[in-house]
């Protein structure tokens, strides 16, 4: 094929996902490739905050790809590409941590520590960070979920409904109650740092 007549996905333009998923499905390996690249870090982040255990995450998102890879023909596009993906990795975390019989709590000794000395703008940025980690990490894996989705991956709850597999009245109430969880925590941080 002619460089000048290669998909602009496989030229260095932004993929179009449903034509990567159509050529993995007839096991076009350099589509695989650029979409297992193009999902590999915004798949990390979900992960890791949903699992909170960051040896997993690479495993994951391997188990997630192959399935890709295996079950490209079966994507129908009634969603975005990223809704299925999001919706594969989503059910792969949960088999994950179902096998290992572990809830998706974590304590606040497994956050990250604070980082060396910074600047006094950065250092307060970096501390509202970690308390946000903390007031995230006491949420269920479901309700961590819709807020991760929601605010940093962008989705809509219709989308996440189809993600997580629940009605979207259920999203709704899963982010109703993180919120509120989330102020009641936060707001008890900002007035202890006052």
């Amino acid at each position: 094929m002619k460089p000048d007549t290669a998909p602009a996905a496989l030229a260095g333009a932004p993929p179009d996902e449903a034509e990567l998923l159509r050529r993995i499905a007839l096991r076009d390996r350099r589509a695989f490739d650029v979409l297992y690249r193009a999902y590999f870090h915004r798949l990390s982040r979900f992960l890791e905050r949903i699992t909170h255990r960051p040896y997993l995450t690479e495993e994951i998102i391997n188990d997630t790809m192959v399935v890709v890879w295996r079950k490209a023909d079966t994507f129908n596009g009634t969603s975005r590409v990223s809704t299925w993906i999001f919706a594969i990795a989503w059910r792969k975390a949960l088999k994950a941590l179902k096998r290992l019989g572990a809830t998706a709590e974590i304590t606040a000794d497994e956050t990250p520590a604070p980082a060396a000395e910074e600047p006094e703008s950065e250092f307060v940025r970096r501390e509202w960070r970690e308390r946000i980690a903390r007031a995230l990490a006491t949420l269920s894996a479901e309700h961590r979920a819709v807020v991760e989705l929601t605010y940093y991956h962008g989705c809509a709850y219709r989308e996440i409904a189809q993600i997580v597999g629940c009605p979207v009245d259920t999203v709704k109430t899963r982010m109703y109650y993180a919120r509120r969880k989330l102020k009641e925590l936060l707001g008890g941080d900002a007035e202890d740092s006052r």
